[in-house]
């Protein structure tokens, strides 16, 4: 199931790599993020309106019902959880003991449209995406949207809200390049990776695109939706018939092959080279040669 475009691609996973399902029986799961503590995955069931857990000891259970159809999640490095909730329009924070509080909830006297992917900066920025994807039905609550614009904001270390881009269809997917330079957004209608200077204040800046055509923007042919970064800088995307893999100066090295539609993706294991993806109904795993880029929680 691994389509190689590029030796290049090799150098990261074995052409015969053997694609695991390690659980199933979900509606659409998403959100997949490794706890280094408890060695398991949290991940979200959106249409399911549950948080689950997935551990080899213990098999999958459920964490949190309902869960206001929460979506991406991510961990900083004192292990707080941050979740997007396509219910409330919301991205909310939770501690190791459970205590939740929402950091971002409105932008210039408007609701959000729907959180829906967040990475943590290690000077404890958060950036997060807002498509409509949870005004609609099954994926959130219908409803009209508020803002006129989809966007990508910044919460700065002192937790003012901060719009750094809003000339997006729907934006989704996104990753920092293992330096922190540089951070990748994905636009799912436009089925393409656009990638941002992130400058010492953390503002973003250089908007450019940085891979183009991963499919045509249809749910039936694949989309552009989760994406990270390996420790060598290489991007991970999904797409068409799986997870698209880009090197650092562009080239698309190849597809890892999945047996469904894939959403999202992320890094665990204790040696962080095992690759989790969220994939419809089932969760797999794909072991590489190279880790993920190493987030403060890693």
């Amino acid at each position: 199931m691994i389509e190689v475009k590029s030796p290049r691609l090799l150098d990261l996973v074995a052409e015969d790599a053997t694609v695991e399902q390690v659980c199933t029986g979900f509606q659409f799961t998403e959100g997949p993020v490794w706890h280094p503590v408890e060695q398991c995955l949290y991940f979200s069931d959106i249409p399911g309106d549950t948080r689950r857990r997935w551990s080899e000891a213990d098999g999958a259970s459920d964490l949190r019902h309902p869960n206001n159809k929460g979506n991406g999640m991510t961990l900083d490095a004192d292990l707080n959880l941050y979740v997007c909730e396509h219910a409330t329009s919301v991205l909310a924070r939770e501690t190791p003991s459970g205590e939740r509080e929402v950091l971002a909830s409105h932008y210039d006297g408007k609701e959000l449209n729907s959180p829906n992917d967040v990475v943590v900066k290690s000077d404890g920025s958060v950036y997060f995406s807002d498509p409509t994807y949870g005004r609609m039905p099954g994926f959130g609550l219908e409803r009209d949207q508020e803002l006129g614009f989809q966007a990508v904001f910044r919460i700065a270390p002192d937790g003012e809200l901060h719009c750094e881009a809003d000339d997006f269809g729907q934006p989704n997917g996104l990753c920092f390049s293992p330096d922190e330079s540089i951070l990748y957004v994905n636009d799912t209608t436009h089925a393409h990776i656009r990638v941002f200077d992130v400058g010492a204040d953390g503002s973003l800046g250089n908007g450019r695109t940085f891979a183009g055509n991963i499919g045509d923007g249809s749910m039936a042919g694949g989309l552009v939706d989760g994406m990270k970064c390996d420790e060598r800088g290489n991007v991970y995307v999904t797409g068409p018939r799986g997870f698209w893999v880009f090197a650092p100066d562009g080239e698309h090295l190849g597809v890892i092959g999945m047996p469904e539609h894939s959403a999202n993706l992320n890094w665990g294991g204790a040696g962080w080279n095992e690759l989790y993806c969220t994939c419809s109904t089932s969760v797999y795993r794909v072991v590489l040669k190279v880790a993920g880029n190493r987030l403060a929680y890693m």
